[in-house]
C-alpha cells in the first residue's frame, strides 16, 4: 500500500514517516495468521493533510446512523443464553463475557451485544482468536467506521488502527513524569460531526505487570450531580476539538489550529434513552455562551466528579487476545501506563460513528429508568 490521504480530495499533504520498529511476536504471529501483507512494513501510515479546511471536508454531511441497539431484542437472551459466564465487574459499569467468540456472532446477537454495551458502557470478552479483518467487519456492522488522516493503521484494512506505545513513544518521548500511550482521560473523536460510538480495542500483546484500562460511566457521572445543577447544564452546548492540529490555509503563520465542532454537554444514549455527561478534559474546550472563566470553572468541576469517584469506574487488567468493546457516548476512558515501557504493548482498534449527539430534556437517567433512585437524587433545593 503506498502512501496516500484517506480522501483524493486532499492534495495537500504530509509524506508519511517511514518506521523501522520490529514487531513484537505476539502480534506478528496474529498479522501473519491473518495474512497481512507486511511485505512494505508495518504499519501503514496515510499521507498526512496539512490544512484544516481539507481535515473538515472528510466527514462535513450528516448521515443516518442506524443504532443497533435499538434493535435488540431487550432481554439480549440469545447473547447471554450462548455465553458460559456473564460477570458484571462493578455495579455501574463494566461486563465480562465468557464462552464466545466475536468472529462467531450471528447478527441477533451482534444487536444485543450493541445494547449490553449501551446499558453497561464497556464489554470485555477473553481470549478471542480475532483477525484484524473480523474486527473491522463487526465494526462495519454496527455502522460507519473511522478511517483516521493521519494515525497509523494495518496494512491493507483502512479503518484499523494500531495501538502501539512503542511506535508513539518515537514521536513524543515518554517517562514517568510525563507518560506515554492514551494515559490521560478523555473519549475518542468528540470533534466528529457525528461522533465515535462503539469502540472496539483487541489487545494481541500486553505487559506481564501493568498497562490496565480505566473507563468511568457518563451515566453515573451525570447522576452523581444534584437535580438542581443538571438543570444548569441541561441543553448547553460546548466545543469539541480534535487531539491533532492543522494549519489554516489562508493564514498558516497563525500556527495550528484544532478540528472544533459544537455538541450537548448532556447527551441521550439512542438505545437505552438516558441522559450521560459528554464531557472529557483532553478535549472539552469551553462551554458556548458562557466567559472563559465561567466555563473553566463549571467544566473543572465536570471533570472531577467524573474522573474522582472511583465507584462509577472500572479497572481492567487486560491478558493476551481480550477485546474490549466500549461506547463513547457514555464513558471517559485512560490507560495506565505504569509498565513505562519496558515491555511491548500492541493492539488494533476499530471504531464506528454513531448519531450527530443530541439532548432531549424529557429523557430520565439510568438510575431513574430503572428505579433506583434514592432521596437525595430527589431533593431540589427551593422552588422548583
Amino acid at each position: 500500500m503506498a502512501p496516500a490521504p484517506i480522501d483524493e480530495r486532499i492534495k495537500d499533504v504530509a509524506e508519511p514517516r517511514k518506521d523501522t520498529l520490529g514487531l513484537p511476536e505476539p502480534a506478528l504471529l496474529r498479522l501473519k495468521k491473518a495474512g497481512i501483507d507486511l511485505s512494505n512494513g508495518y504499519p501503514y501510515r496515510p499521507s498526512r493533510p496539512l490544512y484544516l479546511d481539507d481535515v473538515y471536508k472528510i466527514r462535513s454531511k450528516e448521515w443516518k446512523h442506524d443504532e443497533p441497539g435499538a434493535r435488540a431484542d431487550k432481554s439480549k437472551s440469545a447473547l447471554l443464553s450462548a455465553a458460559t459466564k456473564v460477570t458484571d465487574l462493578t455495579t455501574h459499569i463494566g461486563t465480562e463475557i465468557e464462552g464466545l467468540q466475536l468472529k462467531d456472532l450471528t447478527d441477533q446477537q451482534k444487536d444485543e451485544l450493541a445494547l449490553l454495551i449501551a446499558e453497561r458502557s464497556v464489554v470485555f470478552f477473553r481470549d478471542q482468536d480475532l483477525s484484524p479483518q473480523q474486527q473491522l467487519a463487526l465494526g462495519k456492522y454496527y455502522g460507519e467506521v473511522e478511517v483516521h488522516p493521519q494515525v497509523a493503521q494495518v496494512p491493507g484494512n483502512l479503518g484499523v488502527t494500531v495501538i502501539w506505545p512503542d511506535l508513539q513513544a518515537t514521536e513524543r518521548t515518554a517517562n514517568f513524569r510525563n507518560p506515554g500511550g492514551a494515559s490521560r482521560w478523555h473519549t475518542d473523536l468528540v470533534h466528529e460531526l457525528q461522533p465515535a460510538g462503539i469502540t472496539h480495542l483487541h489487545n494481541d500483546t500486553i505487559p506481564p505487570v501493568g498497562g490496565d484500562t480505566l473507563w468511568a460511566s457518563g451515566y453515573s457521572a451525570y447522576e452523581k450531580l444534584s437535580p438542581d445543577f443538571r438543570r444548569i447544564i441541561d441543553g448547553k452546548q460546548a466545543v469539541y476539538r480534535s487531539a491533532h492540529p492543522y494549519l489554516d490555509r489562508e493564514h498558516p503563520e497563525a500556527g495550528p489550529k484544532f478540528v472544533e465542532r459544537v455538541h450537548p454537554l448532556v447527551r441521550v444514549h439512542p438505545a437505552t434513552g438516558w441522559k450521560a455527561l459528554w464531557v472529557n478534559r483532553s478535549m472539552t474546550d469551553r462551554i458556548v455562551g458562557l466567559d472563559r472563566a465561567e466555563s473553566d470553572v463549571i467544566l473543572n468541576y465536570l471533570y472531577d466528579v467524573y474522573e474522582r469517584n472511583v465507584d462509577i469506574q472500572v479497572r481492567f487488567k487486560w491478558t493476551p487476545n481480550t477485546s474490549a468493546l466500549w461506547d463513547n457516548r457514555i464513558t471517559i476512558h485512560n490507560a495506565s501506563w505504569d509498565y513505562g515501557g519496558k515491555y511491548p504493548r500492541h493492539g488494533t482498534r476499530v471504531t464506528t460513528l454513531g448519531e450527530k449527539p443530541y439532548f432531549d430534556p424529557a429523557a430520565p437517567t439510568r438510575r431513574e429508568a430503572l428505579g433506583l433512585l434514592d432521596e437525595s437524587e430527589k431533593q431540589i433545593d427551593g422552588p422548583a
